[in-house]
């Protein structure tokens, strides 16, 4: 802008500066993660990936905002706008979030309504207008967000690589920073404390000639910071913040309740008043007993029961009768492993059966605190039994890590119906259930151990126990048997003639065929608790599980996907295809999945529809047309964008598998992505000239050629490092990220260099696509790896780069050289224009943003 006949030259960005833009993307990224470890609890578990399509759409609708503001933002008024942006960030975070807190399911009536399933009733357009109130209402603080981002990078940039670099490390402590922590709050709780950092930053920026400003920051730094560290040590004051409504049913105050980067686990009942004891697969002969119990619900959903134990196991008789509890009928004087100890009744079962040991694996270590130490005195100290030992482990990893075999593996009714802080993009995926996971369990397994597998039943649609069958005898066939069917028996606890909508069924498997002394005890099992065999060697009640037991998918003649899941497409749950699932599903679980695929799909329309109306619409308005030379560049930016969205979910999701620990997941991929990205793009040398650009488009053919290597080389090294210790692991997952990482950054600046020197005032245009790219990207990308697999998702983004690739060349093809020279199309505005650079094509929080002058 002139001022007295002079541009107004850059001023230098103060140490208070770098500060507050680190505390201000430290807050977003924060913000950001514990959103999907809150929606997973007040919403519903395919919701969680929710939560970063929305941080990226509200930070790139703060930067439009400041586009389209010139006055508003105007160079003299950096410092109090960057004060005022970031406050209003740090009170719309708290504000906003108690708002969704308070906001139930809607029902077509207006009121809350539960399925039998405890899904949320009513139409389908009410879900989808609570999604989109949703999203606006968690949006307003991002805006803010990205507001501050935007200005501290475009008003100083003879420092942006400082600056940007303040960014980047901001955002990826963040996600430490919360993992943290959650260890000593809750997670409402935490998003108060997440914007007394915001305020702080606010006070950070404030210049001292706007001493209420810097007072109006400081004041609500303290309220803010100050009111979280009293509601995390003073449960009974934070009852106000505590959510109104979870999964559509208003919440009632527990016993205990814990956070962690895991699960919400809630603690309730009356441990001095007996009631029907649990038993989650019944004998129809099971004894009406009452004892002392207390529920646990795991993210307000999953829920289990600790029992009442003093030592006397004829107390916990009725665990006898459980189907759940089929393989200790087969097995004496066993070494039992369970997976996911939950409230102890797999543990307490492998007692009651004289199991000689029992190793119980839980990933979450707030459960066995529970378990242990909080309830330790009325579950029996568990954890004090010399047969008995804890480990905090994830199952997969500690099993394959094993030295000493075991004989009995029981996993009974594990779900992923939770997000964990790490699962941005939780659907359905889990690492129990898929073809690698159960050859690692078999190899762990003594020569005539099992795998004992209980899922739900559902005799009128059992696809979920069919694709466990299918699963086994995959594995089992990989594992070297010659007849899968040998080695199996399937078991229900539901009599043949029950007329009942869902009964437990349990799976053996054995490395060894099955003898006929195990067929014999199984017969006598069956018949004593009056439980149905499904399949065994020796009968079956249905052909097609025969044919899915020897590997025949297409035999079982099945309108559900039965194929065995694998680390490529871990979504064991997900029984539906896409298009099935769209159409209305199928009944039953069917039914509960096709809800979750069609949400997806209205959380894509949703993204498109906001991203229209508020990133490229306002844009548009501001432009007269454009010209048919800038089509390969506006291709150029959609591709990027897309693709860096698909390779970061893709490994996002890879890692979980990998690394066997959901928090490592996330935070290896952030930080081996975002620093080395943010290296990349500090490597860009400068683009002046056309040719200039056609010299550098290398970079681009480089970084699809190491993309490429990286898709078909991953695989095979994940493979086999995948049972080394954790920080090998974690430090391979980093050094092959790492370069995909530095040349990714490098696709932006390159691209946005070259294009400006003829189309400078379609920059925004090309931020515009790229940002509403990257928003709707995290929604498709995960519909391609659910439908096609992860590695298709990787390919997707890999494609979308070669496209980028073949764009820019074509851009590039007819400009002439014409040095730092005005081009045509330049205009030269009254006020200066921003061009908004997102060097990595990553999500915003790690966004660079510069001014672009025009010529005198």
């Amino acid at each position: 802008m002139a001022v007295g006949g002079k541009e107004r030259q850059p001023e230098r960005a103060g140490a208070r500066t770098y500060a507050g833009l680190f505390g201000v993307t430290l807050a977003t990224l924060m913000l950001q993660v514990l959103l999907t470890r809150i929606f997973s609890v007040t919403l519903w578990y395919h919701f969680a990936f929710m939560a970063i399509s929305i941080a990226m759409f509200g930070l790139s609708a703060g930067a439009t905002w400041v586009f389209l503001s010139p006055r508003r933002f105007s160079p003299e008024r950096t410092e109090p706008a960057l004060a005022s942006c970031a406050l209003a960030f740090a009170l719309s975070t708290a504000v906003c979030f108690f708002v969704h807190l308070k906001i139930p399911y809607l029902t077509g009536t207006g009121t809350v309504a539960l399925t039998d399933s405890g899904a949320p009733a009513g139409s389908f357009a009410s879900t989808v207008a609570y999604l989109g109130l949703t999203y606006a209402v968690i949006a307003v603080p991002f805006v803010f967000s990205g507001a501050v981002v935007c200005l501290a990078l475009t008003r100083f940039p003879l420092q942006i690589g400082r600056l940007y670099a303040a960014d980047l490390t901001g955002a990826g402590l963040g996600c430490l920073l919360v993992v943290a922590l959650l260890r000593v709050a809750d997670a409402p709780v935490a998003v108060i404390a997440v914007a007394g950092i915001a305020a702080v930053a606010a006070w950070l920026f404030a210049p001292a000639r706007a001493p209420r400003l810097r007072a109006a920051a400081a004041g609500s730094a303290l309220l803010l910071l100050g009111g979280s560290v009293f509601l995390s040590l003073d449960g009974q004051a934070g009852a106000w913040l505590r959510p109104g409504f979870l999964k559509g049913r208003e919440q009632v105050r527990p016993l205990f309740e814990r956070w962690s980067s895991y699960a919400y686990i809630a603690a309730s009942g009356n441990p001095d008043v007996p009631w029907t004891a649990a038993v989650w697969g019944p004998s129809a002969v099971t004894p009406r007993t009452k004892v002392r119990q207390l529920a646990l619900e795991i993210d307000a959903n999953a829920g289990t029961v600790m029992t009442h134990f003093d030592g006397d196991l004829g107390a916990v008789d009725h665990l006898t009768y459980d189907v759940t509890n089929l393989a200790h009928h087969l097995r004496s004087n066993a070494r039992v492993l369970v997976v996911g100890v939950g409230g102890g009744r797999d543990v307490l079962s492998a007692l009651r059966f004289g199991q000689r040991s029992v190793l119980g694996v839980e990933v979450n270590a707030d459960l066995l605190d529970a378990l242990n130490r909080r309830f330790g005195d009325f579950t029996g100290h568990l954890d004090r039994d010399p047969r008995v030992r804890f480990v905090n482990d994830e199952a997969r990893s500690y099993i394959a890590r094993l030295e000493e075999p075991v004989d009995l593996i029981q996993v009974s009714l594990i779900d992923t119906w939770a997000a964990t802080a790490a699962g941005a993009f939780v659907l359905t995926e889990n690492a129990l259930y898929t073809t690698e996971a159960w050859k690692v369990f078999l190899s762990r397994l003594s020569p005539n151990g099992l795998i004992s597998f209980s899922r739900w039943y559902l005799p009128g649609e059992p696809a979920e126990t069919q694709r466990l069958l299918s699963l086994a005898s995959e594995a089992l066939r990989e594992s070297g048997a010659a007849d899968p069917l040998a080695h199996l028996a399937l078991v229900t606890n539901l009599p043949r003639s029950a007329h009942v909508k869902m009964g437990v069924a349990t799976l053996l498997a054995s490395p060894s065929p099955l003898s006929p002394s195990d067929l014999a005890a199984l017969r006598a099992t069956a018949d004593a608790l009056r439980f149905t065999i499904l399949l065994s060697p020796e009968e079956t009640s249905d052909p097609r599980l025969v044919a899915l037991a020897r590997g025949d998918v297409a035999g079982a003649r099945s309108a559900f996907d039965l194929s065995p899941p694998t680390d490529d497409r871990p979504f064991f749950f997900h029984t539906l295809t896409i298009q099935t699932a769209l159409r209305g599903g199928l009944a039953g679980l069917g039914d509960n999945n096709a809800r979750a695929v069609r949400v997806l799909a209205a959380l894509l329309v949703i993204s498109l529809v906001m991203t229209f109306l508020f990133l490229i619409l306002p844009l548009a308005l501001t432009r007269e047309r454009i010209p048919g030379s800038a089509t390969p560049w506006l291709l150029y930016f959609l591709a990027i964008g897309f693709g860096f969205m698909c390779i970061e979910i893709s490994q996002m999701q890879r890692l979980i598998v990998f690394l066997g620990h959901p928090v490592y997941g996330l935070t290896v991929l952030l930080f081996a992505l975002l620093l080395s990205s943010g290296i990349g793009s500090a490597l860009t040398p400068r683009i002046d000239s056309a040719a200039a650009a056609r010299r550098q488009i290398w970079r681009l053919g480089a970084l699809v050629a190491v993309l490429v290597a990286f898709g078909v080389v991953t695989p095979g090294v994940v493979e086999s490092f995948r049972s080394e210790p954790t920080p090998l692991r974690i430090a391979l997952a980093i050094a092959i990220l790492a370069p995909i990482g530095l040349l990714l950054g490098m696709a932006f600046p390159l691209g946005l260099g070259a294009a400006s020197l003829r189309h400078a005032r379609l920059t925004p245009w090309f931020w515009g696509l790229n940002g509403a790219a990257s928003v709707c990207a995290s929604v498709v990308a995960l519909a391609i790896a659910i439908s096609e697999g992860i590695s298709a998702a990787l390919w997707t983004g890999v494609a979308s780069y070669a496209a980028a690739a073949i764009a820019l060349v074509v851009a590039l093809r007819g400009e002439q050289d014409g040095g730092t020279a005005r081009h045509p199309d330049r205009a030269e505005p009254s006020e200066p224009r921003m061009m908004v650079v997102e060097p990595s094509g990553i999500e915003p929080p790690t966004s660079a943003l510069r001014t672009q002058r025009s010529p005198s």
